[in-house]
């Protein structure tokens, strides 16, 4: 663990050089610990892949007593096996079809697999949430099965319907609204993935796992789906 200036009110954490399931969880420990000790001195923690944000409040504490509680917190949690504690599990439904779905041939013919054998590996495992960001509710999720992995696309589209489920290399996604983007379209999701009016205002946070379920097309449209 690195700790270096990110701005005059903020430190920045970087955990290691690539992202993986314990760093995630170390990321998860860390930020919880440091909500506890410090409070109302923080703006705000912001977790990513492999490091943690720290916004503080200068008028309330400096980078002294930030870092040096942040030192307090890693110790803790770094030699405890607090850190591999998992976050809760979410299940999102998903309507895959070639309606819904336009790059699943791609995917399918790429790695020399059925249509239906690429839903059922998409389908039937659980994804790590390591980071959110691009657009609120945007989680990137990993890692797909290796066979599926397909690069972006190499012309991203002007339009992607929110809901639509998509896989870039060895991550996959859910647009939580309609937005450009590259990813490599298999299904779509009815789910409202970020509301302003609900709390919380996404069903996962960094450290949860995420499955997918498979629906047909008439649960669906009964869940509020749109084609």
């Amino acid at each position: 663990m690195t700790i270096e200036p990110a701005a005059e009110n903020a430190l920045i954490i970087y955990f290691s050089s690539s992202p993986s399931p314990k760093t995630t969880h170390l990321i998860q420990s860390l930020k919880q610990g440091l909500q506890d000790s410090l409070d109302h001195k923080l703006i705000d923690l912001v977790p990513s892949f492999a490091s943690l944000l720290v916004q503080y409040h200068t008028e309330l504490t400096d980078h002294f007593e930030i870092k040096a509680a942040i030192n307090c917190v890693w110790e803790r949690v770094n030699t405890t096996s607090q850190n591999a504690s998992a976050g809760k599990k979410v299940t999102l439904p998903v309507y895959y079809a070639l309606e819904t779905g336009p790059d699943l041939p791609t995917i399918a013919q790429q790695s020399g697999l059925s249509v239906s054998d690429v839903i059922q590996l998409h389908s039937s495992q659980e994804y790590l949430v390591y980071s959110i960001g691009f657009a609120p509710g945007f989680a990137y999720l990993g890692e797909v099965d290796a066979r599926i992995a397909t690069p972006r696309l190499a012309t991203p589209r002007a339009s992607v319907p929110k809901g639509s489920v998509g896989i870039a290399d060895q991550q996959t996604a859910v647009y939580p609204a309609s937005s450009p983007g590259g990813w490599n379209i298999i299904g779509k999701c009815p789910v409202d993935l970020f509301n302003m009016n609900k709390s919380p205002t996404m069903p996962y946070i960094v450290g949860d796992t995420v499955r997918f379920e498979a629906i047909d097309k008439e649960t669906f449209l009964s869940l509020g789906g749109t084609l």
